[in-house]
């Protein structure tokens, strides 16, 4: 197939060009395809005539989208429809990337895929108005804490502060499934292999708090977790702009009925990923 990614620059576009297979991948970032430039998206889809379109590209600093919300809602919202009507009239499958921020956390147990949204922030609310936009033939995939070699995320930043001399402070209120990108990108693949719609929920197996987690990355480099001390959201100062969920565990349920193999565990994908990767060396 031909596959049109957007966002492609980013974790999960880098991840898709390395467990795209067989399949002929064309990977955008904001330098060639403005996603909120519609004439630019017409002329791109109209090019390269794809099978299938994966949107990776979003606003993902969620505190910035608290003080900008028509920012987040154009690029995170209303471009979502705009890529989707292109895909439609491609004839290409449409996958939106998703997020747990559109839940607000409050929730006793993993979220399914049939769960209402309520999402807390402007980053959320605007996630889910892509979600929306996406219309009723695309699949979303919502996932929660993607991280991996590429850019920047909560793996490197704990790795670059584990190997400075201070002690270090996560929360230990806010809990998820860390999704490993690579993991995802491949995931992602097998659903359109698979033509499947709707909504799935993807992580890696396995629930932590950021403490946690912390701590499971510092015993995986050979360190000890004695320097890394839990704090509560309430107690961050100053606090963050943006409210985050303190629940943000999805159920991987959809998966079992599509005959998808989940994910493997997160701490699995942890060490196999510091041990292969020279990034983190």
């Amino acid at each position: 197939m031909k596959i049109l990614v957007t966002g492609g620059s980013g974790q999960l576009g880098l991840a898709l060009q390395r467990q795209s297979g067989s399949h002929h991948l064309f990977a955008f970032d904001h330098s060639n395809l403005d996603i909120t430039d519609a004439v630019q998206i017409a002329e791109v889809f109209a090019g390269e005539m794809p099978d299938a379109v994966i949107n990776c590209a979003a606003w993902t600093n969620v505190d910035a989208c608290e003080g900008d919300p028509e920012k987040a809602m154009l690029v995170n919202g209303t471009a979502v429809g705009v890529l989707a009507s292109e895909a439609t009239k491609a004839g290409a499958r449409f996958v939106q990337i998703s997020t747990d921020y559109v839940f607000d956390g409050t929730k006793d147990g993993p979220y399914c895929e049939n769960d209402t949204p309520n999402p807390l922030s402007v980053y959320g609310k605007s996630k889910l108005l892509g979600e929306q936009l996406a219309g009723p033939d695309a699949l979303i995939v919502r996932t929660s804490w993607v991280m991996g070699p590429d850019g920047q995320n909560m793996l490197k930043t704990i790795l670059r502060l584990l190997n400075g001399p201070d002690d270090l402070y996560f929360v230990d209120d806010q809990w998820g499934c860390p999704t490993f990108a690579d993991d995802l990108a491949s995931a992602v693949i097998t659903f359109i292999e698979k033509k499947v719609s709707g909504l799935v929920h993807v992580t890696n197996t396995g629930v932590v708090s950021w403490y946690q987690f912390a701590c499971e990355i510092a015993l995986a480099v050979g360190l000890n977790p004695n320097r890394i001390h839990p704090v509560s959201t309430a107690s961050l100062n100053p606090p963050r702009p943006a409210s985050r969920p303190a629940n943000s565990v999805l159920g991987n349920h959809r998966l079992r009925s599509l005959g998808v193999s989940k994910l493997p565990p997160h701490l699995d994908a942890l060490r196999s990923t510091i041990t292969t990767d020279t990034v983190f060396l």
